[in-house]
């Protein structure tokens, strides 16, 4: 498998509302966040196909400009799930 098989893409996300990850140690606060998905070609099957390999969030959001940034890898699904869920902050608070 060559580079040119891999598929990266940067789009933007928004979060509406403040949002935590299991590997981050602070709620994030609302706004909008750049995420670096790479994908590489799945061989062998009929038609193209992709996986997903690599899935990074940019911090802190593009909103709230700052002269450091960190890249963090993230889960998908624990991603969607801040996306699309209220989450409870009360029970990070607490910690």
């Amino acid at each position: 498998m060559s580079w040119a098989d891999d598929r990266p893409h940067r789009p933007t996300i928004s979060f509406s509302q403040p949002f935590k990850l299991k590997d981050l140690d602070d709620i994030q606060p609302a706004g909008d966040y750049l995420l670096d998905t790479d994908e590489e070609l799945i061989e062998g099957v009929s038609r193209l196909a992709y996986r997903r390999i690599a899935t990074l969030l940019h911090l802190p959001s593009t909103s709230r400009p700052q002269s450091r940034t960190e890249v963090v890898s993230v889960s998908p699904a624990e991603l969607d799930a801040a996306r699309w869920k209220k989450i409870e902050l009360a029970e990070f608070s607490e910690r």
